[in-house]
């Protein structure tokens, strides 16, 4: 990680160096060059804030094998005893599975299903203590998350447990939801179930009173996967 540490770095320099610019007339100000690293960090250190200021938990920027330790241990941190997952965008929810497993956590696994399997598989999922899903995009402006739905994914693993941990590859980490909209395109939207999750679960109609989990989960965590060959 200390090689982010120095991307973050060069790109607080970069921006100061354009605020002190700005009093130069705009012919004399030299463009800054900023490497694709450090703009999708920026993004990703913005996304970061957002989902902390909606209530979310950000556990960091981590390479894959990182990842894998990190959810094995927030599902200890919970206390949770069985874990929902489903199929990965680009991450290797196997191997997550496999190593939860060893660490003696019960699986439950989405695979597509008949429909009168349905409804057996969806109360397996909210019977979990956390629920695992991949991101298909996360929104820096906003710290919200946009997950699509499908059979291998389903809603449920975000929407039923009281505890949501969401994986978002860090190409994937887009500066606003427009964005998001033109990259899955207008037969993907039309296609697609698309949720955007914005913090955990809270309602006001209790006696006007913010109540986390009342329909979702009570926590979101979020971690962004830095890729191997980057």
């Amino acid at each position: 990680m200390a090689e982010l540490h120095k991307i973050i770095a060069s790109v607080k320099d970069a921006l100061g160096t354009g605020a002190r610019n700005n009093s130069h007339p705009a012919d004399t100000v030299a463009a800054v060059p900023v490497s694709p690293s450090a703009l999708r960090t920026e993004l990703a250190s913005a996304f970061a804030r957002e989902l902390e200021e909606v209530g979310g938990r950000f556990l960091g920027i981590l390479s894959p094998a990182e990842v894998t330790n990190r959810i094995v241990s927030l599902a200890g941190e919970l206390g949770a005893k069985t874990v929902a997952l489903g199929q990965g965008v680009a991450s290797d929810m196997d191997a997550i599975g496999e190593a939860l497993e060893r660490a003696d956590f019960r699986i439950v696994r989405t695979l597509p299903v008949a429909d009168v399997e349905r409804a057996a598989m969806r109360s397996r999922v909210a019977d979990a203590d956390l629920g695992i899903a991949e991101a298909d995009f996360a929104i820096a402006s906003t710290g919200t998350l946009a997950v699509v739905s499908n059979a291998n994914r389903p809603g449920s693993l975000t929407l039923l447990p009281p505890a949501s941990l969401v994986v978002v590859q860090i190409d994937h980490v887009m500066p606003n939801l427009a964005v998001v909209l033109a990259e899955m395109g207008p037969a993907g939207v039309a296609a697609n179930r698309l949720t955007l999750i914005t913090g955990p679960s809270r309602t006001a109609d209790i006696e006007k009173r913010i109540v986390l989990g009342v329909h979702g989960p009570k926590s979101l965590h979020v971690i962004v996967m830095w890729p191997r060959d980057d």
